[in-house]
C-alpha cells in the first residue's frame, strides 16, 4: 500500500544527508543503504525490502538535478506524479534498470558483488605460502648454518605442465560465460530490474572447460609433493622467528609464480648460555680462594675457552664484559657482547683440620676486611639507638 504524502519521510532524512549537501556525498549514502538493505542480501525480510524501496526513490529524486530543485521548493508534492511534477516511477515500464555491481564497486575496490566482474579468472596468479619448522641448536643460531627440510606442498604437474588436460588435449573457452568465469543474472523485482553476476556454473568460474583431464593431477594441473630442500639458517637467528623462503612455497595458477616458504625456528635452551638480544650471559663459578686471592679463571664462549683475570676481593655477581663474544647481528654489523657473571661456591665435607685452619685464618680478620659487613651493623646501630 502506498503511502500518503504525510506518512513520507524527508527525502534527506531517508539517506541521512544534509539538505544542500554536495552530489557526491548523496550517492555515497546511497550506495552505503542500498547495500545494507538490498533484497539479495536480506532475504525474506519484508522490513528491509520496504527501507530498500525507500532508499531508492529518495535516491532518485535527490540525484536528479531538476527533481531535487523541485523536491526543495514544494516537498513530495513537488515530484508526486498526482501532483503534475512527475517524478516518473522507478518500478514502471521500463522499470528502474541497475546492476548491483555498480553498488559494490565502492566497496571492493571495483569488483562486482559476489566477486570481481573485470577479474580474469585465467590470469596468472601468486601460490598460497608453505608452512614448515626446524629446531636448531644454541650454537647454530649463533654461528648460522644450513638445514636440510622435508617440506609438502603443492608444486605444478609435470604431467601436463599445469594446464590440467591429459597429453594431446587442450582446455576449451567455456561457452556459457565465453571465457570470463561470470555469467550475469537478471531478476525483476518490484524495484525493477536488478543485474548480479555470478560465477558460472558450467566451468566453475574458471572459464575454462577440461575435457581430458590428466590423469596424474586430476585435471587441478597442480598435485601435492613431498620435497627435501637446504635453506641457509643466518647467524643470529632467534626463538620464534620466521625465515621467508620467497618462491618456495606452493605453486601458482595459470603460471603464476610460487608463494612463499615461512619456516618458523625454535632454538633449544643451552645449559651454560643465555641470550639477551645479541648479548649473550652466562654464570662463571669460582672458589672462595680465587675470590679472596684473584686469579686468572677460564671462561666458555661461544667461539671457544677464554682466559680472564679476576682481581682480589671479587665479590659474588661480579659481572664482567667481553666485548665482541657474543651474537652475530643479523644485519651483519657486528656481534654483541658477553657477560658473565662470578659466583662463589662455598666449600662443603671440610675436615676437622680445614674447619680448624678456617676458624684460625677467621680470628685474624678484622672490621676492615669486611666493608658490606660493617656498613650493615652501622647503618642497624643508627636505626635503633
Amino acid at each position: 500500500m502506498a503511502l500518503s504524502l504525510a506518512e513520507k519521510r524527508d527525502y534527506y532524512e531517508v539517506l541521512g544527508v544534509q539538505k544542500g549537501c554536495p552530489e557526491d556525498e548523496i550517492k555515497k549514502a546511497y550506495r552505503k543503504l542500498a547495500k545494507k538493505y538490498h533484497p539479495d542480501l536480506n532475504p525474506g525480510d519484508k522490513e528491509a525490502e520496504a527501507k530498500f524501496k525507500e532508499v531508492n526513490e529518495a535516491y532518485e529524486v535527490l540525484s536528479d538535478s531538476q527533481k531535487r530543485s523541485k523536491y526543495d521548493q514544494f516537498g513530495h508534492a513537488g515530484v508526486d506524479p498526482n501532483f503534475g511534477a512527475g517524478a516518473g516511477g522507478y518500478g514502471g515500464p521500463g522499470g528502474f534498470d541497475f546492476d548491483i555491481g555498480d553498488i559494490f564497486e565502492g566497496f571492493f575496490g571495483g569488483g562486482g558483488f559476489g566477486g570481481s566482474r573485470r577479474s580474469n579468472p585465467n590470469a596468472p596468479r601468486k601460490g598460497e605460502d608453505a608452512y614448515a619448522s626446524v629446531t636448531i641448536s644454541f650454537l647454530e643460531a649463533c654461528k648460522g648454518i644450513e638445514k636440510e627440510l622435508s617440506v609438502t606442498r603443492t608444486d605444478t604437474c609435470d604431467s601436463c605442465h599445469g594446464s590440467g588436460c591429459a597429453s594431446g588435449s587442450n582446455p576449451e573457452t567455456c561457452p556459457e560465460c565465453r571465457g570470463t568465469g561470470q555469467v550475469k543474472v537478471q531478476q525483476r523485482t518490484p524495484f525493477g530490474v536488478v543485474s548480479t553476476a555470478r560465477p558460472c556454473s558450467r566451468c566453475n568460474g574458471k572459464g575454462k572447460i577440461i575435457k581430458n583431464p590428466c590423469p596424474s593431477c586430476h585435471g587441478s594441473g597442480r598435485k601435492n609433493v613431498n620435497k627435501k630442500i637446504k635453506i641457509n639458517i643466518p647467524a643470529g637467528i632467534d626463538d620464534g622467528q620466521t625465515l621467508s623462503i620467497r618462491g618456495g612455497g606452493n605453486a601458482g595458477v595459470n603460471g603464476g609464480p610460487n608463494g612463499d616458504l615461512n619456516v618458523g625456528v625454535t632454538v633449544r635452551p643451552d645449559p651454560l648460555f643465555k641470550r639477551r638480544g645479541f648479548d649473550i650471559l652466562c654464570e662463571v663459578p669460582v672458589t672462595y680462594a680465587q675470590a679472596v686471592l684473584g686469579d686468572e679463571i677460564t671462561v666458555p664462549t661461544i667461539d671457544g675457552k677464554v682466559r680472564y683475570k679476576i682481581g682480589e676481593g671479587t665479590q659474588p655477581g661480579t659481572t664482567f664484559r667481553l666485548r665482541g663474544k657474543g651474537v652475530q647481528r643479523l644485519n651483519g654489523r657486528g656481534r654483541g657482547d658477553q657477560l658473565a657473571t662470578v659466583t662463589i661456591e662455598v666449600p662443603k665435607n671440610l675436615s676437622k683440620a680445614q674447619t680448624d685452619a678456617l676458624k684460625k685464618f677467621e680470628s685474624t680478620l678484622e672490621e676492615k676486611n669486611y666493608a658490606k659487613r660493617k656498613s650493615f651493623f652501622d647503618k642497624l646501630k643508627d636505626m635503633f639507638e
